[in-house]
């Protein structure tokens, strides 16, 4: 499947890069399927605000042109006004450098503790989902939980540009409504579809769920699924479950 996200308000004369990104299908083999480097290039181009197109790639079917044009490589990958760049790190930092300001969007955080939050929660919730022993889920849980508070109290924590040294109130909880301020960042494309996926699989294969009180979780989430950056680059939460039904593993005795 391929399509076009066309970007209004570009003046007539100026010339656009021709952007395509590969991204995995699902499995249908046509719609967006499940994977979080896909998504964070997806939302990476949405918020940069440039025209590209989309074209999910069946990994079961790989066709031959898509083989020629990068052979080996699994999405997500681009092409650049033809050239094919495959490392989503330095895609990301590719991006950054030749789509600048003052014609596109600058994302990189201010804060650098932003690019670092939550960074350790998908491998312990990987760990989690993929253990079968019933006697160690209770502390692989535990670890879960301990990445997730240590993400909250990030999210609750006021930013320096949200405390106004003049004022006679003390801000003592952040109202941000994501890692870095109120607009998304570098830092949420990684972040944020790998949250989904933690909450959607653990509730669904362990009945585990981000507890309420994570106040600055849930406030960050809510945030996330109101922006056509987010939910436009989303797999539907059935092709996420069916992506980890052979991930999953039963707890056995």
């Amino acid at each position: 499947m391929a399509l076009s996200v066309p970007v209004n308000g570009l003046k007539e004369g100026d010339k656009e890069p021709v952007i395509e990104l590969f991204v995995k299908a699902g499995s249908d083999g046509e719609s967006i399927g499940n994977c979080p480097f896909s998504q964070r290039l997806f939302m990476i181009l949405w918020l940069k605000g440039v025209v590209f197109s989309v074209t999910t790639v069946d990994l079961k079917r790989k066709p031959a042109d898509l083989q020629n044009l990068a052979p080996g490589t699994h999405p997500p990958f681009i092409t650049y006004n033809g050239e094919v760049k495959t490392d989503v790190n330095k895609i990301e930092e590719f991006l950054e450098d030749v789509l600048a300001p003052p014609k596109y969007l600058k994302l990189s955080p201010k804060h650098p503790e932003s690019n670092t939050a939550g960074m350790d929660i998908f491998a312990k919730f990987s760990a989690f989902i993929k253990n079968s022993r019933p006697e160690a889920n209770e502390a692989l849980e535990r670890g879960l939980l301990k990445t997730l508070q240590k993400l909250d109290e990030y999210l609750n924590s006021p930013l320096p540009d949200e405390i106004d040294e003049n004022s006679m109130e003390d801000i003592t909880v952040s109202t941000r409504k994501f890692l870095d301020g109120n607009e998304m960042t570098l830092a949420d494309c990684n972040l944020l579809p790998k949250l989904h996926i933690v909450k959607v699989v653990a509730k669904k294969y362990r009945n585990f769920e981000i507890p309420k009180e994570m106040t600055g979780i849930w406030r960050y989430l809510t945030n996330a699924y109101s922006r056509d950056e987010f939910t436009n680059t989303c797999p539907g939460d059935k092709e996420i479950e069916i992506a980890y039904s052979d991930v999953a593993k039963r707890l056995t005795k």
